[in-house]
């Protein structure tokens, strides 16, 4: 399997993308912004498309759209009083603008695809460095504010009364996760990729006692999910997204079992 470049280089970024998805994902459960990272997966399909249309690489488009958009789908998450219908609202534009976009561009129904739920076989060298990089400058992001991150994130009343600069801190999470999505899009799809957001850290919340704890387990099943079905969709020529998918999700089910059995 690893004497083929392709696969060499997608298990690669696949390994940053969990770890990143892994960590930021802790954070995604922790502050309910599951349904963000929902949004943002289908703005970068809008930012993907439109990096199509006048030309330049998806990652791009993807990154220039979901830092643009986490900014404002997480100001009016946190102000409006009918947030969920106004990000829904918002979903449905963006999807709207990328089927848009793909069209008018001529790109065919393939490419369109790729885009929705990513190619192990569209990953290079170049892409390969540039993902390392953005994972690099996501994780120092997390570091840099991360005993305010864990304080705002797992009790914010308590750090607001201890004086935690949440909004900057909330900033900053904001454009981590949107440069996340955007990063973790480039295997699993635009689509789906909110499933490395949010499924691994759902399953190490009930592992985990503490969060470095939390943020290990989560890497943990991250890392599994990509490297099998990575592994997999390579014997198999099936989706690796499929696998991906179908991987977390049972193993969410078979801890969230064992966790409602012991607690009965």
């Amino acid at each position: 399997m690893f004497q083929y470049e392709f696969m060499r280089y997608a298990f690669l970024a696949s390994t940053f993308i969990a770890i990143t998805c892994g960590i930021v994902g802790v954070y995604v459960v922790a502050r309910s912004y599951a349904f963000l990272a929902h949004t943002l997966s289908e703005i970068g399909f809008a930012g993907a498309a439109f990096a199509v249309f006048i030309g330049i690489a998806p990652l791009w488009g993807m990154l220039l759209f979901t830092l643009l958009g986490s900014i404002g789908v997480g100001e009016l998450s946190l102000h409006s009083d009918q947030k969920e219908s106004s990000i829904s609202a918002i979903s449905a534009l963006f999807i709207g603008l990328g089927v848009l976009f793909l069209a008018i561009s001529g790109s065919n129904s393939r490419y369109a695809t790729n885009i929705l739920f990513g190619s192990i076989i569209g990953v290079d060298k170049q892409g390969v460095i540039q993902l390392v990089v953005l994972s690099v400058i996501v994780l120092l992001m997390i570091l840099l504010v991360q005993r305010n991150l864990n304080f705002d994130s797992f009790d914010h009343i308590g750090a607001i009364a201890h004086g935690v600069h949440t909004g900057f801190v909330g900033i900053v999470f904001l454009i981590s996760l949107a440069m996340s999505v955007a990063i973790g899009a480039q295997i699993v799809g635009s689509l789906l990729v909110f499933i490395l957001l949010t499924l691994p850290s759902s399953t190490a919340r009930h592992i985990g006692r503490t969060i470095p704890a939390m943020i290990a387990w989560s890497v943990f099943f991250a890392l599994v999910g990509v490297w099998a079905g990575l592994y997999l969709g390579f014997i198999t020529n099936w989706p690796v997204t499929f696998f991906i998918a179908t991987i977390e999700v049972v193993i969410y089910l078979v801890v969230y079992g064992i966790h409602v059995v012991k607690h009965r």
